[in-house]
């Protein structure tokens, strides 16, 4: 059982890629909106309690899917919002049943991100757009993340999203 972990800043190409490795390895994708989608039904994004339906969804479907040897790729963007510790729990549920989770970071310079934030996708997903809003958050240190461990770095600029998914299946095809 895998979680492919694919981790990076607004507009990298998370989602879409993610969806192109999904359909490559003929798995689920679970991406980040699903459970921030849920959290936000209820909640104001921020607030305790949406942090904390956002991270039980988020443990609930890892520790599920790792009960049942169900593979999946997950998306992730590493924001101020999310404890830290999460990430560890979430791998550490993942391992106790026999479980790999492979972490790849997507990369993106901050004029790609800007440039990115008013795809139609994103407005399709209800993600952040808002270029103005987008700075604001980052000024007030809303993406300030501890680094994640990436057992493959891509940069979205250098490749398209289909290169992208083919250099994460081939990763996930070498010998470890």
């Amino acid at each position: 059982m895998q979680v492919v972990f694919i981790h990076g800043p607004a507009a990298s190409g998370k989602h879409t890629i993610g969806t192109h490795v999904a359909e490559a390895l003929g798995i689920p994708l679970f991406h980040n909106h699903l459970a921030v989608d849920a959290a936000l039904a209820l909640f104001e994004f921020g607030s305790p309690g949406f942090c904390r339906l956002r991270a039980a969804i988020w443990s609930a479907a890892f520790a599920e899917a790792a009960a049942v040897g169900r593979s999946f790729v997950f998306t992730f963007h590493p924001e101020a919002s999310v404890d830290p510790a999460l990430i560890e729990s979430l791998s550490r549920s993942v391992r106790a049943h026999g479980g790999e989770v492979v972490f790849v970071e997507l990369l993106a310079s901050p004029e790609a991100i800007v440039q990115r934030l008013d795809q139609p996708s994103r407005h399709r997903f209800g993600k952040l757009t808002d270029v103005a809003l987008y700075r604001s958050i980052e000024r007030a240190g809303g993406f300030a993340f501890p680094p994640l461990p990436s057992s493959l770095r891509i940069d979205t600029e250098a490749h398209t999203p289909e290169q992208s998914a083919a250099l994460i299946v081939a990763s996930l095809r070498e010998p470890r």
